[in-house]
């Protein structure tokens, strides 16, 4: 290690969190694409996520549904809802589109359509050429109708209905039906996106629309934007860190930080990188803070180390089984408990053993559960990846 490199301690990338994540009062935001601006992506597998990771940062949360509904849905839309790093559906500002698709979207939709031909062969099912005469119809189908569920678009072709026996005689043998699978693969390709969802703003069951054309980026400069977008948001962060929240190949890391002329930092974790011309100091907002952020909030999940804003004791109660985090609660750039919502509609919380907080913080705390219950109102708010905490405190 350089030891001309500054240290970014701990309490700084608290800071830097509160201000750029825009979890500070002073800090906060005046729409959703302001928001997704700020973190770069809002994870999007489960739908509540984007609405309530928007309205903790919203200088004003009151027009939290309904101005991300026109962003996400409206003509001229601002955000996009698109498969993105490590596979994953995110929401992304729309001009980032084009840039996640060549950074990180063009060799998963290799995989997965050499997977999804793989395992029609295996089953017996038609061919590629098959495959591609039903893909194109069915794009067409999309076309005419504008936006389709997939029980839609069967009906206008009704060959996405054939269905294929999945790993046959194995334990996790399973029946798959051509249109799920090649809705998915049309995705990771950015030919197809997710549409406005059937029901309220925390339903599952999507319509489909035609991507919004962009231009084909060389993928090596993509992943480079991409990163410099990141580590303007999120640095410092380590090589780790970066792998882990990209889903590259160690490399391809490299090569990117290396293009955007990243500074190293010193951080207790080790080496970490920021964008050049971010290495001055970061002063802390001049209040703590407080906030309730969703399960798979981008804060929460944004570095693979966390033990600078979570202690490893807490993580138990705030996890499931596959490492996706729960709905948290935060007092001045820590993670110090969990919520719930109540069927009855009650915000419920709790500062876990540990966390170390006094009166102050459990008033800021409960004045944002308030104002989260306001805006949520009646809507029933259940993760899709439940927590032992969050299943508790919802009773």
């Amino acid at each position: 290690m350089d030891g001309g490199e500054r240290h970014i301690d701990a309490a700084e990338r608290r800071a830097r969190l509160a201000l750029r994540h825009r979890l500070a009062p002073a800090a906060r935001a005046a729409d959703p694409k302001e928001v997704a601006d700020a973190l770069v992506a809002l994870h999007g597998s489960d739908p509540a996520t984007v609405y309530l990771a928007v309205g903790a940062r919203l200088s004003d949360a009151s027009g939290t549904v309904a101005d991300t509904d026109r962003a996400l849905y409206g003509e001229g839309r601002t955000l996009v809802r698109m498969h993105g790093m490590r596979h994953t559906v995110f929401v992304f500002p729309a001009e980032l589109t084009a840039v996640v698709h060549a950074s990180t979207g063009l060799a998963v939709a290799a995989r997965e359509r050499a997977a999804l031909v793989k395992d029609m062969a295996k089953a017996g099912a038609p061919d590629a050429a098959w495959l591609k005469e039903v893909e194109e119809s069915a794009l067409a189908a999309l076309g005419r109708l504008g936006q389709a569920t997939a029980a839609e678009l069967a009906c206008e072709e009704p060959r996405l209905r054939e269905q294929f026996v999945y790993a046959a005689g194995k334990g996790y043998e399973g029946l798959h039906t051509v249109g799920t699978r090649l809705l998915k693969v049309l995705g990771v390709e950015g030919k197809v996106v997710r549409g406005r969802p059937l029901g309220s703003w925390t339903s599952n069951r999507f319509r489909w629309a035609l991507a919004p054309e962009h231009p084909g980026l060389d993928p090596a400069g993509a992943q480079a934007e991409l990163l410099r977008h990141w580590l303007a948001a999120c640095g410092p962060a380590t090589e780790a860190d970066l792998r882990w929240w990209t889903g590259w190949r160690v490399t391809d890391v490299r090569r990117a930080l290396a293009a955007i002329g990243a500074r190293a930092v010193s951080l207790d974790e080790g080496t970490g990188y920021v964008v050049d011309g971010d290495v001055a100091p970061v002063a802390a907002p001049r209040e703590p803070w407080a906030a309730l952020l969703p399960a798979l909030d981008p804060t929460a999940m944004g570095w693979r180390a966390r033990d600078w804003y979570l202690a490893p004791e807490l993580r138990p109660a705030l996890f499931d089984h596959s490492g996706n985090v729960g709905p948290t609660v935060w007092w001045d750039g820590r993670v110090v408990g969990g919520w719930a919502r109540r069927a009855d509609g009650e915000i419920v919380w709790r500062i876990l053993d540990g966390a170390g907080v006094g009166r102050e913080a459990e008033a800021a705390i409960a004045a944002e559960a308030e104002r989260l219950a306001a805006w949520v109102g009646a809507t029933r708010v259940t993760p899709r990846f439940r927590t032992p905490l969050e299943k508790e405190l919802a009773g």
